[in-house]
């Protein structure tokens, strides 16, 4: 490696970590999938089992309607809900559910198949401002302080993008000074980036429809990029220009999604969908991607994404409509089966403490141990009395699960962590 190239080495791997840090701080869950959008939670503490009659429950709060997750920074909790004619961003306190401060934004999202007209995509906080991503395919910055709206940029209507099936659903990501957002429009405007600062335009890449998949970052050769999984591909890209470095066909026409995000683990890459799409492991290299394997058989899950723990991959297979749905413990380089277990409905995961936390649609958390050998459950109660379809979020101690019923539902604190 010569001088130049170790020097874009280091500033690679510096802006990325930078970028990260922007949204991380330990004990939060600032943005969908957690800290690094991986499932794993930070520097928690959890109860080793929980009680007979389920964990204390510390707060509810009503919310509308939306398939938003809640997120967590410095002790203050975001929720995203649609009431009548607006969507809602609201900050309430971590300990206590007391409202700290609420923005209004005009909602115009009409649905068609799904009867439910909140916003689907969960919020993303930066060190000073709260991103979210409305149904309607229209982006918003709030101050984290104020709750004053910073700007906003319907960028569905400016790039004339489709409602797809049930609205914009791909949460965006932020990197650097930018965000990412799978827009789906057209003339060459699938994916589009914005500033962080002012929502400027900067850059649009690929003719490809929107997905329900939210992006990830990953570092190939030295080298932060962004992956998404568009509705017909997954895709690699230059996030400081939108330079497309390779992709592949990901997805199927016709009456199908991708929704799971892309899963990185180290330098592979997993993708994975139903409807006979599958899953695939590949291997990142600088300038092209090596196949590694590909089956429908391993673990092909519908709208939740996969957790890797060590040398493991652990989710939901099967679609969450039709079934039938196996909780699966898989071998990550080899896509072998290690065992599944059925019972369980299509279920959220979060790795923390060396245990797994599943949340399934109908509202049960479970507690089982990362065991490859066998399922080893631990506990399990019931945290919603209606379906559950937001993300749950994890945060110094506490499990926040919000219902997603047809007229929305409440957002449930619990406590599980043994020094909350």
């Amino acid at each position: 490696m010569n001088a130049p190239q170790f020097r874009w080495k280091i500033l690679g791997m510096l802006v990325l970590l930078a970028s990260l840090a922007s949204v991380a701080r330990a004990g939060d869950w600032p943005q969908i999938l957690g800290p690094n959008r991986n499932g794993h939670a930070e520097n928690e503490s959890l109860l080793d089992k929980w009680p007979d009659q389920g964990p204390k429950k510390v707060w509810q709060k009503e919310l509308g309607s939306g398939f938003a997750g809640p997120v967590v920074a410095d002790g203050v909790v975001y929720l995203f809900y649609r009431e009548g004619p607006s969507e809602i961003l609201e900050a309430v306190d971590l300990k206590t559910g007391k409202k700290v401060w609420a923005c209004d934004m005009p909602a115009t999202y009409r649905p068609s198949i799904n009867p439910d007209d909140g916003p689907r995509c969960v919020p993303i906080v930066t060190d000073d401002a709260v991103i979210v991503y409305g149904a309607a395919g229209v982006l918003h910055s709030v101050d984290r302080k104020t709750g004053k709206l910073r700007w906003s940029d319907d960028l569905a209507g400016k790039f004339g993008a489709s409602d797809g099936y049930f609205g914009a659903g791909s949460t965006p990501i932020v990197f650097d000074k930018s965000v990412l957002v799978n827009v789906g429009g057209q003339g060459g405007a699938g994916i589009v980036s914005v500033g962080l600062e002012k929502g400027e335009f900067k850059w649009k890449a690929v003719d490809d429809a929107a997905s329900y998949s939210s992006p990830v970052m990953t570092t190939i050769a030295g080298r932060p990029y962004a992956v998404f999984i568009t509705r017909l591909q997954t895709v690699v890209i230059d996030p400081f220009n939108g330079n497309v470095l390779y992709g592949f066909p990901f997805g199927a026409r016709g009456p199908t999604v991708n929704a799971a995000s892309p899963v990185i683990s180290g330098d592979k890459l997993f993708v994975t969908a139903c409807y006979g799409v599958g899953a695939r492991l590949v291997e990142l290299e600088k300038t092209k991607f090596k196949p590694i394997w590909a089956n429908d058989t391993s673990l092909s899950c519908h709208y939740t994404t996969p957790v890797v723990v060590g040398d493991y991959i652990y989710g939901v297979n099967g679609r969450d409509d039709i079934g039938p749905r196996e909780l699966r413990c898989v071998e990550l380089a080899t896509g072998k089966v290690m065992w599944s277990e059925r019972g369980i409905g299509t279920a959220h995961l979060i790795y923390a403490d060396g245990k797994l936390i599943a949340v399934d649609n109908e509202g049960t958390a479970i507690l089982f141990r990362p065991d490859p050998t066998k399922y080893d459950e631990i506990s399990r109660f019931r945290a919603s009395t209606d379906i559950v379809r937001a993300p749950p979020a994890l945060s110094n101690g506490y499990l926040l699960v919000r219902e997603t019923g047809l007229l929305g539902g409440p957002v449930r604190c619990y406590q599980i962590g043994k020094n909350p």
